[in-house]
């Protein structure tokens, strides 16, 4: 069995700690039982493999994400970029494109499409079992997972069975026919809906892969995954559900009953954090129901604050009642500073100080940190000079082809247009000091470099 995890969004809700290179799904705010800290993707990946799912797991992601994955999740995944965002329909379609060519997938491989960062229980995964375990036995074409629902939402979109069916019956079955669909209704239909025993569409989707390329072949016939990517303008700009689960004439939904909940906004995620405090915070004696999430060096104080969240990160600062937190992405959604933190495939970096001076001159200060074993390309910059000191670790520096070893204490100096690379021996962090009259993350060329050691 294949599963398949999407990652999309743009982060806007979460603001100012997630953002267009971060969004919700790779905030470390979860607590672990061991009292470590994990995101919304780690602890997925980590769920799907302690339910014993599947160790074969792709994420289906936009290009921006591609970094902060590998930073978080290493090469125990497969990565699937799409070149461009075009809904889930076509993420979908290239994921089983890469399965299919990439993976060498038999036709009748069992794939399972799923969000990266619902929260939620280990049944969740043993319902996806038994979603499996329909496919396999072919009771629909195409089987879906219903969220049992609370209340009548109008966030969600319904799954309809077909007919109700006795307790013994669909214990023996575990599934129900469905009848139809109803996207995101008015609160009136919502009601009605639970009425008929309609479930939330949970976004939880398995077919065999043959189900799924035949549909891809409707748009683009290819032989290999390459081609595929290349042509990706041709998919239609849809959603799965109304491309393929809609339009599906043979289609079952499996109930899950348990926990499972959208983090997606501030007042949803607070109330699944532990502590009050995350960061460098302090709270007084007369808060109530407030959370404080700092991740900047400088210390905050908070008090005599009711069912408010206060986060702090270098992107920016939010004081919001939780009440009104849902109201943060449309009010931020023009903002498009330089972003001042990064996961990256290699580590992390921080802007420290963004300045620019009489005569048009610019200066970018950044506090970079390298994974031990990570190295940062061969590459080179045309419109600035660096000057790195290094702070703590070691490893190895090449300058113009040549590599030298460096370790706290040294400091380099790159020129614009000197080749430069760095790897870590040990977790190595350094000072980055740009100069120059362009100071943009575009205003590098990379090249290929093999490593002695």
């Amino acid at each position: 069995m294949q599963l398949v995890l999407l990652s999309g969004g743009s982060g806007k809700r979460l603001w100012p700690l997630s953002n267009n290179a971060r969004s919700k799904q790779f905030l470390a705010l979860l607590e672990k039982e061991d009292g470590g800290m994990e995101s919304m993707v780690q602890r997925v990946v980590r769920q799907a493999r302690a339910a014993q799912l599947t160790n074969d797991i792709t994420l289906a992601t936009n290009a921006s994400q591609l970094d902060i994955i590998t930073n978080q999740l290493g090469d125990t995944v497969s990565v699937v970029t799409e070149p461009e965002r075009r809904d889930t329909f076509p993420a979908i379609a290239l994921a089983a494109s890469y399965l299919k060519f990439t993976k060498g997938c038999n036709d009748d491989e069992v794939v399972v499409i799923m969000p990266c960062d619902p929260y939620t229980e280990a049944g969740y995964f043993h319902t996806i079992a038994k979603m499996v375990q329909c496919v396999e036995r072919n009771v629909a074409d195409l089987v879906l997972m219903g969220i049992t629902p609370t209340y009548p939402s109008v966030k969600y979109g319904y799954v309809v069975p077909a007919a109700q069916v006795s307790g013994d019956k669909f214990q023996s079955s575990g599934y129900l026919k469905v009848s139809r669909f109803t996207e995101k209704p008015s609160v009136e239909v919502a009601k009605a809906l639970l009425k008929q025993h309609a479930l939330w569409n949970g976004g939880v989707f398995a077919f065999r892969l043959d189900y799924m390329m035949s549909t891809v072949k409707k748009y683009i016939q290819s032989e290999s995954f390459e081609d595929t990517r290349a042509r990706y303008q041709e998919f239609p700009k849809i959603s799965f559900d109304y491309e393929v689960a809609e339009k599906a004439e043979s289609v079952a939904v499996v109930p899950f009953t348990g926990q499972w909940k959208d983090l997606g906004t501030w007042n949803t995620l607070t109330d699944e954090l532990h502590h009050p405090i995350i960061g460098n915070a302090i709270m007084g004696t007369h808060c109530e129901n407030t959370h404080v999430i700092n991740e900047l060096q400088h210390s905050i104080y908070v008090d005599g604050l009711k069912n408010v969240i206060v986060a702090a990160c270098p992107d920016g600062i939010l004081v919001c009642s939780k009440e009104h937190s849902e109201e943060i992405k449309k009010a931020v959604e023009n903002l498009t500073p330089r972003l001042m933190y990064e996961e990256r495939r290699w580590g992390t970096y921080r802007v420290l100080d963004d300045s620019t001076y009489e005569g048009g001159q610019h200066s970018l200060t950044k506090s970079i940190t390298l994974n031990p074993g990570k190295n940062i390309s061969y590459q080179i910059h045309h419109h600035r000079s660096e000057v790195w000191t290094f702070v703590e670790g070691k490893g190895i520096f090449v300058l113009n082809g040549v590599e030298q070893r460096v370790t706290a204490g040294d400091t380099v100096i790159i020129p614009a247009e000197h080749y430069h690379a760095i790897k870590a021996l040990s977790k190595l962090t350094f000072i980055e000091v740009q100069s120059g009259n362009r100071l943009v993350e575009e205003d590098i060329e990379k090249f290929e470099w093999n490593w002695s050691e």
